[in-house]
């Protein structure tokens, strides 16, 4: 697709900013699920297992890559680029003796923009102005920095739990996120007032005390979820891997019961 291309009109311009951000998700999200089934010619478990783990964490990558070169629709083009290199198997190199699937992502989307930068620094001056009617931004200083990748990770992984936590209130009827999601926008409200608003919404009585209990499940719930999304992006979840983890992503002290509570199901 050419630049000219990416400045037509499209629905997602009359969107507010998350909207955007939802819409071009999920058109990603897509597109990748289609580009990886054309390319199941392979018996290795584990190249299947990084192609799931690729296409449920589509998000982190083209966020990490719109940070890096600042422009939406660039990004949104690297991210189809990545899926391409990726099952064409250029990135096979990328995770040399490590056991972690976000360690392989991020060598290989910093390969990724590095090209990108490269290759627009190997343009002449004209062709640049012609496709883009603009210079290339010069390549952020400092974008590819391991600290910086783990940020972008952690979001993705407490953004993919918070659906969970939505999925499991759909399942259950109990309003596990309502609750959860409540009392972290609101956290000097009372939550009488909750009681209140729930019971209008759904037609039955909320209590004051059976909106904390709620709240208490709500945390071990989504402890429980956060702990579980860590372990599924890890080649090996034995015990000391996935604390180790949780550790390097700040996120242990969320997690020390749901930790516990997990060796107690797997003992």
């Amino acid at each position: 697709m050419g630049p000219s291309l990416a400045r037509l009109p499209r629905a997602e311009d009359n969107m507010g900013p998350d909207q955007q951000m939802q819409a071009r998700l999920s058109g990603i999200s897509t597109r990748w699920s289609l580009v990886l089934d054309a390319h199941r010619d392979t018996a290795d478990q584990r190249r299947e297992a990084q192609r799931v783990l690729l296409l449920r964490y589509c998000g982190a990558v083209y966020r990490y890559i719109r940070g890096a070169v600042r422009d939406e629709d660039v990004a949104e083009v690297l991210t189809q680029e990545f899926a391409l290199r990726f099952v064409r198997g250029d990135f096979h190199r990328a995770s040399q003796g490590k056991g972690r699937f976000r360690d392989f992502l991020r060598v290989a989307l910093q390969n990724l923009v590095t090209d990108h930068f490269r290759s627009r620094r190997r343009k002449p001056p004209a062709q640049i102005l012609d496709d883009a009617a603009q210079l290339p931004a010069p390549e952020p200083e400092g974008w590819a920095s391991d600290a910086e990748f783990i940020q972008r990770w952690r979001q993705e992984l407490l953004d993919k739990t918070w659906e969970a936590l939505a999925e499991e209130e759909q399942r259950t009827g109990t309003p596990y996120h309502t609750v959860l999601r409540w009392r972290a926008e609101n956290p000097e409200a009372q939550v009488a007032g909750l009681a209140e608003q729930l019971s209008r919404e759904r037609g039955r009585p909320f209590t004051e005390a059976g909106i904390r209990q709620t709240l208490h499940r709500a945390r071990e719930k989504y402890a429980d979820l956060l702990v579980e999304e860590v372990a599924g992006s890890l080649e090996n979840a034995d015990a000391d891997r996935l604390e180790e983890e949780l550790i390097e992503l700040e996120l242990l002290a969320y997690c020390r019961s749901a930790l516990a509570r997990r060796g107690t199901k797997g003992g």
